[in-house]
């Protein structure tokens, strides 16, 4: 291997290091409960969507629960909504039925 080709690889491999750490401190910087956007969020709802057999993702959150770095909600496609929590890899630690009740006020 030459020289040039080395340090072309090292260039390339250092850009992709700095741009994954950019979208994950991105995303590191925005309140939890805040949606999230970018890179990461999209990686999220991705793997948020392959766990619920598709759906439509509400918000993307990042989350500290059960050892979280990520909140999904989904609206499965039963209609039923969910909260799926991911790990820092998109790997599942849990899902859960969304507990949020709607407004009282709705129902006077």
């Amino acid at each position: 291997m030459s020289r040039r080709t080395y340090v072309v690889g090292i260039a390339v491999g250092a850009l992709a290091i700095v741009s994954a750490a950019a979208g994950t401190g991105f995303a590191a910087n925005q309140d939890s409960d805040e949606n999230v956007t970018g890179p990461g969020a999209d990686a999220a709802i991705a793997a948020a969507l392959q766990v619920t057999g598709g759906g439509t993702a509400n918000s993307v959150e990042l989350d500290f629960e059960s050892g979280a770095t990520w909140e999904v909600e989904v609206t499965r496609p039963d209609g039923v909504t969910v909260d799926v929590r991911l790990d820092d890899a998109f790997g599942l630690v849990v899902v859960d039925v969304d507990s949020e009740e709607p407004d009282d006020d709705d129902h006077d």
